[in-house]
């Protein structure tokens, strides 16, 4: 009986070991490039150049589409990453810019105008840091997470897991650099600030020179 039973212990440790482990989550849906996808932004761009006399804000509307595969610059079959813009909800929408976006390797990369950017890195952990422009001739821009698998909102929408890339927070006496962008689970980008200004005095609302571009999502789905 003791026999029995010690051969019985081994068999089932046996059967233990060979059993096969639950796939990780690398939380690739972060950048859901399934075709058809789409995310509607609000855009405010600001631009000012004290020296020219230039001090516009632009409002406006992007709308990122997922399409069918395209070769990348890297010889890659990829999604076509589609964006289109309008200036009033009203307006009809016209194609402005075809990018592409690919997942592979853990990471997931964004060709913007033949730069090829990396915009997540899987999976999001509080130790992961990248350069977002490793692979074009942008200086080098080191990312990192923060508030990972949290919820968010935004515009009356709500998110259960959510993570925040955070690019650059960057302040002198001169200068005022604060990137950042934020994703949802099963959606995608959500929301973008990009500022970048030359300041006086260390006041970051006295700007001589530079770009802001916020983006927020105001609608999304499938077409």
């Amino acid at each position: 009986m003791k026999h029995f039973f010690g051969i019985t212990i081994i068999a089932t440790t046996l059967l233990m070991g060979c059993k096969k482990s639950d796939p990780v989550d690398m939380h690739y849906d972060y950048f859901p490039l399934d075709q058809g996808r789409y995310i509607t932004y609000s855009v405010r761009e600001i631009n000012i150049d004290d020296a020219i006399g230039l001090d516009e804000t632009l409002n406006y509307y992007v709308k990122a589409k997922i399409g069918d595969t395209i070769t990348d610059n890297e010889g890659r079959i990829a999604r076509r990453y589609e964006r289109y813009f309008k200036d009033s909800l009203n307006q009809p929408w016209t194609l402005q810019d075809i990018w592409t976006g690919i997942l592979t390797s853990g990471r997931a990369e964004l060709v913007e105008e033949n730069q090829r950017t990396i915009k997540l890195i899987f999976a999001p952990d509080k130790y992961k840091e990248w350069d977002c422009n490793a692979y074009n001739t942008i200086d080098k821009l080191d990312c990192y997470y923060s508030n990972i698998h949290e919820p968010g909102s935004i515009n009356g929408f709500s998110f259960e897991s959510t993570v925040t890339v955070e690019q650059e927070d960057y302040s002198t006496f001169v200068d005022y650099r604060r990137k950042y962008e934020q994703y949802a689970k099963g959606i995608g980008m959500y929301y973008k600030q990009f500022t970048d200004f030359r300041i006086s005095g260390g006041n970051q609302y006295n700007v001589v020179k530079g770009k802001e571009i916020i983006m927020q999502l105001i609608d999304y789905g499938v077409e």
